[in-house]
This record gives structure tokens, sequence and C-alpha cells, in this order.
């Protein structure tokens, strides 16, 4: 058996040893049980224990309030950096760098980029939108290998877009590829990784050995297809590469903004493109527990080392570290950028189906659940990585996908449930009386933080349209109090979701989100 197989794993069927089958089945089992066994057990502890379950709710709640208290200090630290980060030039800083020791004897200017930009069913706007942003950053064009890799099935109703691509841009980058990625290859599930990994080996085999351009001096960076980069993004990129000690075992991390379409947006999709951003923003704060996302980018070195991104994965994007960090023994990081690129918010033709693409996209995302017993089954195999490192990382992505399925509801349900179970007894307390109070107490304090972050946003909105009038600017800052609903409905419930397929064995697969710009 292959020494690193493990790296290949997707699924608990993928192994052949029936005892590791198991294991890494009861892994899969253990995140969906552990959001379960809390939400049945507080309904079965308010109705046995209700004194126990109420004193646990207010120190729940108070310890949720005073952890965005954290988050939010993180937030504005993490805003000003990027903000402080745009005004850099990187291009005179890079000129005047010192190359790592990894890149010793080696000038900047012999880093290439290669890019590529997986297209599904997206409209000719957006992916022109996407090449128009590569073309205006201040790299030199020689250096970037622009891929842009389509689906075959879709061939009919995009080919015209991939033509159109290629003889606006095809002369302006150092080169310029239009691949058609296959239908139904052996071992992949259709989505960006596979089409993505697809274009990368092709990439490797038809441009870059065949140049004879080494690996190291490769910089690969995943962008999905609207993802607009902003003029430095390139150039402050190699800066952080070419400085860093060890390049090659490093993921780079951008800002990611949902703000391409956000004027178009409705009110439910602004909240979540915004919090989204946020989030990203506050993780920037926190490099010992940030994990790539989305668009970032790496050493082709890396990837080639771990075999390409798998193909059979819904969360491609988050499993390429663990795919590295478990090759590595643990030698293997993600370094933010602080610096931003950004990306639709989630439009669709109908309000309605807006609302299903959020809970959708939403879904997906918190699919990374299987990412769960994916390092944990590595972190078996694999004895070199430091337990500290094992232990760090491992609490940090389980806690958090645990609070993502629960939290919403212990917060807002959790309050009633005694009142409601509890019995004749504890309905007559004084805690009974009062929990309900502290308890909204505690949640209107924390409006504080919606009133900030409604702030925020304004902050980081494009340019007004002029088709839309300046009555917008209150329903943008108003749309903030839709939060605690939202946060249950779309957040809890599709994450619930998420965890309970994966308990059951009821592996998803890849949904491409729907990209409309009206």
């Amino acid at each position: 058996m292959e020494k690193n197989y493990y790296l290949r794993i997707s699924k608990a069927s993928d192994l052949q040893d029936s005892k590791e089958r198991l294991i890494y089945r009861l892994l899969e089992i253990l995140p969906g049980a552990l959001s379960w066994g809390t939400l049945l057990l507080v309904i079965f502890f308010s109705w046995k224990f209700p004194l126990f379950i109420a004193i646990f709710i207010i120190f729940f709640v108070l310890y949720w309030f005073l952890k965005t208290v954290y988050l939010s200090f993180h937030l504005r630290a993490g805003y000003k950096r990027m903000r402080e980060s745009e005004k850099i030039d990187w291009l005179d800083k890079l000129k005047n760098s010192q190359v790592s020791t990894e890149l010793s004897r080696m000038s900047w200017r012999n880093i290439y980029h290669l890019i590529i930009l997986p297209i599904y069913q997206e409209p000719l706007e957006i992916v022109r939108n996407s090449f128009q942003a590569l073309l205006s950053t201040d790299y030199p064009k020689e250096k970037m290998i622009v891929i842009l890799t389509c689906e075959e099935r879709n061939k009919d109703k995009i080919k015209f877009i991939a033509k159109e691509i290629e003889k606006e841009f095809g002369k302006k980058f150092f080169k310029l590829q239009v691949y058609w990625h296959p239908e139904k290859l052996v071992g992949e599930i259709s989505g960006k990784g596979s089409n993505e990994t697809f274009a990368a080996k092709k990439a490797k085999t038809e441009i870059i050995d065949p140049l004879k351009i080494p690996y190291r001096n490769i910089i690969f960076s995943s962008l999905d297809v609207d993802t607009v980069v902003f003029p430095k993004y390139f150039s402050c990129l190699t800066y952080h590469y070419v400085t860093s000690k060890q390049p090659s075992k490093i993921s780079y991390q951008p800002i990611p903004f949902f703000i391409n379409n956000i004027w178009e947006a409705s009110a439910f999709s602004r909240v979540f493109a915004f919090s989204a951003t946020f989030w990203h923003t506050m993780n920037q704060e926190r490099p010992e527990k940030l994990i790539t996302f989305s668009s970032h980018s790496m050493s082709f070195k890396a990837l080639v080392d771990v075999n390409f991104k798998l193909t059979n994965v819904v969360s491609d994007d988050s499993r390429i570290f663990w795919q590295c960090f478990l090759k590595y023994n643990g030698n293997y990081r993600v370094q933010p950028l602080f610096y931003p690129i950004s990306m639709d918010a989630n439009v669709a033709k109908t309000f309605f189906r807006t609302l299903l693409n959020i809970y959708k996209q939403q879904r997906r995302w918190a699919y990374g659940v299987a990412d769960i017993p994916y390092f944990l089954f590595g972190f078996f195999k694999n004895k070199k990585i430091p337990l500290s490192k094992k232990f760090s990382l491992g609490l940090e992505l389980i806690e958090g996908h645990w609070s993502w399925a629960v939290a919403s509801l212990m917060i807002f349900f959790l309050g009633w449930l005694p009142l409601i179970l509890g019995g004749a007894e504890f309905t007559q307390s004084l805690i009974s009386y009062n929990l309900p109070r502290i308890i909204s107490w505690i949640l209107t304090l924390s409006m504080i933080g919606l009133i900030s972050s409604a702030y925020l946003s304004l902050l980081l909105l494009p340019p007004r349209p002029p088709e839309y009038g300046r009555f917008r600017y209150p329903i943008l800052f108003f749309q903030w109090f839709l939060l605690p609903l939202m946060m249950i409905f779309f957040t809890s419930l599709p994450a619930l979701e998420a965890q309970t397929r994966l308990m059951l064995g009821k592996y998803m697969g890849f949904w491409p989100t729907e990209k409309i710009r009206k």
C-alpha cells in the first residue's frame, strides 16, 4: 500500500482495510453526533434539571457575548491593517526586497503566476470582468499564465464565452489557454475542484514542463470565476512569497469581499455577504488558526508534491490545506495577506430563489465539516506532526463547526426551554422569572456589535450606481437587524443538515452557486 495513501481519502469507503474504514466512518459520525447530542441533551436537561440548564444558558450566552467583543477587536484591527496594505506600493517594495533562503539567487522577476479560473455556466460579463481585473494589475503580464477551464458538459452554453475571452485577452498575457474538462472522469465528482485539477495537470504537462520553469518559481492561484483581483494583489502576493523563509510550505490568503454586485443584492444576501467578509477579516488576525478558503494562492511545488487537489471532495479549497499539512508533517501554514479581492454576493432571478441559493451555499460551505474525519484520521496515521499542532488546529475546527450548527439555536431558544419543560416547581422560582430578562439584556447589549457591523459595511461599499438612490443607505444600515433571524434559518440549519448528511453517509456533491448580474 502507498505510504501516504491516506492523503487521497475522501470518504470511509475509499479505505481498503476494514478496521481503518470503521475508524474513518466513526470520525464522519463524530461532528453530527456532537451537534445533535448537544441539542438533545439540553432538551433533556431542561426537562429533568431546569435549574442547572438555566444557569448554564446564562453563562453560555455571556460567553458568546464576550467572544463577540473579542472578535470585534480583531475585526477592527484586521480592517485597519487591510486599509494600510492597500496604500503600500508593493511593486516598489518587491524591487527592493531580499529573497528568501529557499529562493536564494533568484530574482522576483523569475516568479510566474499560474492563474486558473474554472467556469461552469457563468455569464460573459462576469468572466470578462475577472479578466479585465487581471489585466489591470501592476504585475508584469509576461509572467502570468492564465487558464480558463470550462466544463465540457456545458460546451454548447459557454463555448462562445471561451471564444470571446480568447479573442479579447489571448495576446495580453504570457500564456492564455482555454481547457475543456471532460465529463464523468473516473474518481471525480463534478465541481470546481475536479475542473481546476484537470487544468493544473494539463498546464504542467503542456506549458510548465516544456518551458522547464522550476515549480518553486510558480505561484498557483485558485480563483473563482467571479473573483476580481485588486490592482496590487499579485505584487503583494509575490512580495510575501519571495520574502518568506519557506514559501513552498505556505498558502497565501487574501480577504474576500463579496461586493461585486452588492447594490443589486437583497437585504438577506447583503448581510451574509458582509458577515462572510467580516469573519475572514477577523481570522486574518489569527494566522495560527487560519485555513484556506475560496480564492487563495500557494506554491505550485506544494501542489505537485501532494499530487494536486482531490477531485472527489466538495470543499477542495480547505482540503488542499490539510493535504499539505499532513504531507509536510505539520510544517505548513497559511499566511494572511491583509489585501482584498472581491467576488459576487448571492443574487438570483427572484427573491425566493436567492433565499434558496443562500441556504444551499451555506450548506456547501458547512460541508467543510468533512475535513474533520480527514485530518483526524491523518493525525492518527502521521506520528511526526507535533501534538500541540494537532490539538490546536483540530480543536479549533471541531469547535467551529459545532458552534456553527448549534450556537444560534441555543442562544435564541434555550432560554425558553426550562420555562416550557421545567414543570410547575421551576416556573415558580426566582430564576425562572429572571432567566428571559437576563438573556434579553445580554442580547440587547450585543446589538452594539450589529451597529458596529452596519457602520463598517457602509465603509466597504463600492461606489453607488446612479440608478440606486440615496434612500438605500438607511436600508443598508437597518438590514443588520435581520441577522438574528438569519442566523437560525440560514446558518445553523444548513450546517446541521451538512453534518447530518455526513453522519448518515449521505454524502453531498458540489453545488455551484448561481451567478447573476442584473
